[in-house]
């Protein structure tokens, strides 16, 4: 089994990066503030203003450590990475089935799948621990979902199959504002807005899916796929389109809950946001490293994967996904087994 790496995250302002020997060294203010040995890392995460020195971007190149620079929303800038690695006939299979409609279908197909079960888990959870009117909501908006998983035909084309799940995102996102319990004048829900947030709660659910995406993309990339040519997601110049197919079966049932989980447990304040001029919202730098403290720490958490029935961490999850998608891909597996929370 793969030994759970971490990534090191960089928030703080201002901050550069150097090497010294075989660490990574921060420094703030002209001054080092820490020193980490590259071989704990596998990836490096920057937001906002973060410089790196080139000497360091060639260093971690060489040891397979990959630098991604974002925005202080978590919009992706640019990524800094070593040669092509992976196996060159996995992923001209890969892009053989991306030209072939059916497969592409049948793999979009159970994204969805996964991505819509787990929705639905979500909801059906919340309405348990739920006594009021919440609860109704919440289980009529489950129902649909399980519905619409019901639906999933394997013969339906793409752009239907889109279009059940703009359906289904709807359903959810119209009910999300009753998982929210606690400070909900600050943290209240209308809808999905991104690019940039306009409100607190859409700036936490950005940038935490960012943290998701970084990591499905480290994990396709370590089985050798290539993270821009998806299936449910075409290719755009820039756009990490199977990172995003895969990131669906973990985007509600692990990014939103650790999102509420911080909102309703009060973990996360609502004066650790700013707006700017434009309307967007920022978090501050004390709430992002509360939120990457509880990602990190989430990751560790285990369960039984119910596919392989073996227990691993929650951080490991990506990397069994990326696996077992590679092995459909090879033809090694007759279909792809999409991860349902249960």
């Amino acid at each position: 089994m793969k030994r759970l790496l971490n990534t090191l995250f960089i928030s703080t302002q201002g901050a550069w990066l150097s090497r010294e020997g075989e660490n990574i060294v921060v420094h703030l203010d002209k001054e080092t503030s820490k020193q980490f040995p590259i071989h704990l890392f596998e990836s490096i995460a920057c937001f906002g203003r973060i410089n790196a020195t080139s000497p360091l971007m060639g260093f971690c190149a060489q040891k397979g450590v990959h630098i991604s620079f974002f925005s202080e929303h978590g919009r992706f800038f640019a990524r800094v990475d070593g040669p092509v690695r992976g196996n060159v006939l996995l992923r001209r299979q890969q892009y053989r089935l991306a030209d072939d409609a059916k497969a592409t279908s049948e793999i979009a197909r159970n994204f969805l799948i996964g991505k819509i079960a787990n929705s639905r888990a979500v909801l059906m959870r919340a309405a348990r621990d739920n006594d009021g009117e919440g609860n109704a909501v919440l289980t009529s908006a489950a129902k649909y979902l399980g519905g619409t998983v019901q639906d999933l035909d394997k013969s339906l084309p793409l752009d239907i199959l889109r279009g059940k799940e703009g359906d289904a995102a709807r359903c959810y996102f119209e009910v999300f504002d009753h998982l929210i319990l606690a400070q909900k004048e600050h943290f209240k829900f209308t809808d999905r807005n991104r690019r940039p947030p306009m409100d607190n709660i859409n700036a936490l659910l950005s940038f935490v899916y960012t943290l998701l995406t970084h990591d499905v993309m480290s994990a396709l990339e370590g089985v050798g796929l290539d993270p821009a040519v998806g299936y449910l997601h075409r290719e755009r110049p820039g756009r990490p389109s199977l990172a995003l197919d895969l990131m669906e079966e973990f985007r509600h049932w692990l990014a939103d809950r650790l999102v509420l989980s911080l909102i309703n447990l009060r973990q996360i304040r609502p004066d650790g946001f700013s707006q700017s001029e434009s309307g967007a919202v920022i978090m501050d730098d004390a709430t992002r490293k509360i939120v990457i403290a509880a990602w990190q720490e989430r990751k560790q958490n285990e369960l039984t994967h119910p596919y392989t029935e073996e227990k691993i961490a929650i951080g490991l999850l990506p990397h069994v996904q990326a696996r077992l998608l590679a092995r459909h891909i090879r033809g090694e597996l007759e279909s792809y087994p999409p991860f349902v929370w249960k």
